[in-house]
């Protein structure tokens, strides 16, 4: 079988046969030309919603993201009571759906997130009072 194998800006043609490699033609490599545009733009994804300013979220102890992900549950809503290690939101990160839980017990003053949305690591998910 023979392969073309580019290394360091070099090509080189390689022939294999039964465990047996021999160098048959050597010669420079060259990019190829980026490809055109498409003529024809796919519509423009939805922006995503802005992420609420420190000024917008309530005051109380704010639970944060402890990593990049998803939000794929909320389980919790403003006024709700929660119990301490009670889960107030699903993270999905690495294909890992992961429990954010209360820190303590009390009541929900806000929900800052939404399902579907992303947030990175610190991002207030939930403030409780």
């Amino acid at each position: 079988m023979k392969y073309k194998v580019t290394l360091n800006g070099r090509t080189y043609e390689v022939e294999v046969e039964a465990g047996k490699a021999m160098l048959v033609d050597e010669y420079e490599a060259y990019a190829p030309a980026p490809a055109a545009a498409p003529a024809a733009a796919a519509a423009p994804a939805a922006a995503p919603a802005p992420a609420p300013s420190a000024a917008d979220i309530a005051a109380g102890e704010r639970v944060n993201a402890p990593m990049p992900g998803n939000i794929l549950k909320v389980a919790v809503n403003a006024g709700d009571k929660v119990k301490a290690g009670q889960i107030l939101v699903i993270l999905e990160a690495m294909k890992m759906e992961n429990e954010i839980v209360a820190p303590k017990a009390g009541t929900v003053a806000q929900v800052v997130v939404k399902v579907g949305e992303k947030v990175d690591t610190g991002a207030t998910l939930v403030v409780l009072a």
